[in-house]
């Protein structure tokens, strides 16, 4: 009797708390992701921690809820000793950063053509520009993403001149434009393949994305590569996660992604049923990453 009082008030509290997280909020979806919280039968909520599902055991004594260390070893234990098949990696921000201030860049070419803004002007008309809806579409990034480009850089710099657009654009397509975020990442990597992860990049942008891999050399680091120019889908619109586990066989639940915005890269992928780790936050490095999945450097 006192097993099924138990079991009885287990089920009360789970469906409370399924009820109560429909309403949580942003990123909520069909596949049973509201937030940051993934929501299932089997998942009692303690505090949130990084990893999109905690699971919980129950005895004699009623629900346990397990850390993220239990967490992660309970994943090792389904995968053989790793906990995801699949890495997902963000590229501006987590994988590249650029070399110098946007700002900065778009003033001192500017300059000949011009442009009189400083750079706290240039930086705040970006911000504006960068934030308003564009045209009838979602989509920023269609095909080289010219037409978006010419807006946002006439909108910062005052600079209509097509001759300054021409060489801004052409630019961020250079090595000199960009560095690795992390000088161990090709080191990393290897070791992830070596031992059967599949990686992606998983990035908003225009179809320069992969000549810059190419210039950076890194390219050749990852399995696929999902473009949202190319899939016509941005994040956080999970289409662009699935696109990416489809590129590489594997299923959503099988792969983490990494990235720097809490909204695009955590909220869209944990929506697509992906695990989601916060650069900078939940990770620092992608030494770091390797570890958590279950593979040493």
């Amino acid at each position: 009797m006192a097993l099924m009082a138990t079991r009885a008030k287990i089920s009360k509290v789970l469906n409370s708390l399924n009820r109560k997280t429909r309403n949580f909020a942003p990123g909520s979806g069909s596949n049973g992701v509201f937030g940051k919280f993934r929501v299932d039968p089997s998942v009692v909520f303690g505090r949130a921690f990084s990893s999109s599902a905690i699971p919980l055991e129950t005895d004699l004594m009623g629900p346990r809820i397990l850390g993220l260390k239990d967490y992660e070893d309970y994943r090792r234990a389904l995968y053989g000793g790793m906990t995801h098949k699949a890495l997902l990696v963000d590229a501006v921000g987590t994988l590249v950063v650029p070399s110098q201030p946007m700002a900065q860049i778009y003033r001192q070419i500017g300059e000949k053509y011009g442009v009189e803004y400083s750079e706290a002007e240039i930086l705040n008309r970006y911000r504006r520009a960068y934030e308003q809806p564009w045209g009838r579409s979602r989509l920023r990034y269609v095909n080289d993403g010219r037409p978006f480009w010419q807006y946002i850089v006439s909108s910062s710099t005052g600079c209509s001149d097509s001759q300054y657009f021409e060489e801004l654009y052409n630019y961020y397509t250079t090595e000199k434009a960009w560095h690795l975020c992390d000088p161990d990442a090709e080191n990393v990597f290897k070791s992830l393949r070596n031992a059967g992860v599949k990686l992606a990049v998983v990035s908003n942008f225009d179809t320069r994305l992969r000549p810059l891999l190419r210039a950076l050399n890194c390219d050749n680091w990852f399995d696929a590569v999902a473009v949202s120019a190319e899939v016509a889908a941005e994040k956080p619109n999970p289409t662009i996660f699935l696109k990416a586990c489809d590129f590489l066989g594997v299923k959503p639940e099988d792969a983490v992604h990494v990235g720097d915005d809490r909204r695009n890269d955590i909220w869209g992928a944990r929506d697509a049923g992906c695990d989601a780790w916060l650069w900078g936050s939940d990770v620092h490095s992608f030494k770091e990453v390797a570890q958590r999945i279950g593979v040493q450097v």
